[in-house]
């Protein structure tokens, strides 16, 4: 049987064209509040982030911004905290991630600290070792990773993933899901400054980004360059021991570190014949084949009816959490199972 392509963008048309083979979903059919509807603004949020577009150009905010007046989706992400219920769990997580993001920053030291470039970075070992972080990894900042509306002259990216607690990420839309989400955001914030005062007190410059309200560059990329992992179908990052149950924080510096190798593990086919997210996604956002964007061809996950069940939900996170790379244990024995399979093509035994 021939797969259905997804539905053509649209706030409004959240259900298939056709029947599916899908099991139940029981986010389905999903009206959007025509509340947050009417805050939709008239550009696409797809127009904004290149789709279909044949030519590379740097990214342009489209949600998430630290000053949402800045952006066109603005009034949407001021209505995501407007209507969110008052859960204190989530509410105790927002308060320490903010008091982590308002904590001054280290002088930078006048004294330089010289380090062969492998040096630096398995000096970053000891933020795993302490439990600040779980992965780390560190590329060349490349121009297409920075947003249009900001430059910056630092060299390097150190990317930084903290993972997520499975049994609570598991619980994702409601709230319990997202105070987690808005938790592992405040452990990827925390180490993200460490790591800067860290190179800070050694005279060298450095810069934290912290999600959500990245503001500056975007942080897949980097972490697919710098080894951790594989964008899935989902639109997030895939790693064999994690899934996708991790955030990212990152800094910038031009310390001279050494760049961490990009690893490939089989999980870009994987996702090629796999439709569990695609199925699990009340608006049917994930679409079953890539797309260009701003010139390249990848998966993408369609903005503009994610958007309206993101915004009603905290966050949503359905997908992530129903990977079968997510799921606790089974990452590593896939990423096993794929290699012997590849080595099997390679000899021509399959």
């Amino acid at each position: 049987m021939q797969r259905q392509s997804a539905p053509t963008s649209s706030i409004a048309h959240t259900n298939p064209p056709s029947k599916t083979l899908a099991p139940k979903n029981p986010y389905r059919p999903f009206e959007p509040n025509p509340e947050m509807v009417s805050c939709i603004p008239d550009v696409t949020g797809n127009e904004i982030n290149g789709v279909g577009e044949d030519k590379e150009r740097r990214p342009s905010m489209v949600y998430w911004a630290p000053d949402p007046d800045d952006i066109a989706f603005g009034e949407v992400q001021k209505w995501f905290y407007r209507r969110e219920p008052p859960d204190p769990e989530l509410m105790k997580e927002r308060v320490r991630r903010k008091e982590i993001l308002e904590a001054p920053m280290e002088d930078l030291a006048e004294d330089v600290v010289e380090r062969s470039p492998g040096e630096w970075t398995a000096g970053l070992d000891q933020f795993i070792e302490a439990g600040d972080c779980e992965r780390v990894g560190v590329a060349k900042l490349r121009p297409e990773w920075v947003f249009d509306h900001h430059e910056t002259s630092f060299e390097n990216v150190i990317v930084l993933g903290v993972q997520h607690d499975y049994e609570f990420l598991k619980e994702v839309p409601n709230l319990v899901g997202g105070a987690e989400v808005t938790r592992q955001y405040g452990r990827a914030a925390f180490v993200a400054k460490k790591v800067a005062n860290w190179l800070r007190e050694q005279g060298w410059d450095a810069e934290p980004v912290t999600g959500p309200m990245v503001g500056k560059i975007l942080m897949i990329p980097p972490a697919l360059e710098c080894g951790f992992g594989e964008l899935g179908k989902h639109g997030s990052l895939i790693n064999p021991e994690f899934g996708s149950g991790f955030r990212l924080g990152s800094v910038l510096t031009d310390a001279p570190f050494a760049t961490t190798p990009k690893r490939e593990f089989g999980i870009d086919d994987f996702c090629s014949r796999c439709k569990v997210c695609e199925n699990a996604c009340p608006p049917f956002a994930i679409a079953p084949e890539k797309k260009k964007v701003r010139g390249t061809v990848k998966w993408y996950v369609d903005f503009d009816k994610c958007i309206p069940f993101f915004a009603e939900t905290s966050g949503c996170a359905i997908c992530i959490a129903v990977c079968p790379w997510t799921l606790p244990g089974v990452g590593l024995n896939l990423a096993t199972k794929l290699a012997r399979r590849e080595r099997k093509l390679e000899r021509g035994d399959l």
